[in-house]
């Protein structure tokens, strides 16, 4: 097998559950599963839920005393893979997942001496959960932002599920993973590795 098939990874998933641990979450199960999916591709990392950190609101990598978002965003840069997990609100992604877009657009005054931005070389992906349309809306305003901040996207790189709308069944409350989800979790983790190792062993070039 080629090394770079093998070469290790680090990934870190962003969940934007609005709501702090211990509380269940949908965006967090479907982010362990996905991360879970990772580990078989050679991709160590962990979940952090954002709800559970004081992230300031704000288009700066530091928004002073107390912010969480500094150490964060460290060990997002620490990684080759950055997951976004979100609940759908009203058609949109969650408030959390639109301030960590914030957050991120700051990377683009962030450039290594070649003019790139720092998150070059990474790839992202994106899970989405919820009860009603909207799956694909939102995983396009997500992709839309990780790609202007600077993350490489690999084909497929979302997974999701959503229920019947203006129905209150919650995705960690099925009995099993559908068939569906699992087949997308898989193909978002097989994908959005292999860039990654890619992008590891070939870097972008420096900015013309």
């Amino acid at each position: 097998m080629n090394t770079t098939e093998t070469t290790p990874l680090r990934a870190v998933a962003l969940v934007c559950t609005l709501s702090p641990s211990p509380a269940r979450s949908s965006s967090q199960l479907l982010a362990e599963q996905t991360m879970e999916a990772l580990s078989e591709h050679g991709v160590s990392g962990k979940a952090i839920r954002i709800a559970d950190h004081d992230v300031r609101t704000g288009v700066s990598t530091d928004m002073g005393e107390g912010d969480a978002w500094p150490e964060i965003r460290e060990t997002i840069l620490a990684c080759d893979i950055l997951v976004l997990s979100t609940p759908i609100w009203l058609g949109h992604p969650a408030s959390t997942a639109q301030r960590v877009m914030e957050r991120l657009n700051a990377e683009m005054s962030e450039t290594d001496e070649d003019g790139l931005m720092l998150t070059y070389g990474k790839a992202a992906a994106v899970c989405v959960v919820g009860n009603e349309d909207g799956a694909h809306k939102v995983s396009a305003d997500l992709f839309q932002g990780l790609n202007d901040v600077g993350f490489s996207l690999a084909p497929n790189a979302v997974t999701y599920w959503v229920g019947e709308a203006m129905r209150k069944t919650d995705y960690q409350d099925l009995d099993e993973t559908p068939k569906a989800t699992a087949d997308a979790t898989a193909t978002l983790a097989a994908n959005t590795a292999h860039l990654a190792r890619r992008l590891k062993s070939a870097p972008y070039p420096p900015a013309a």
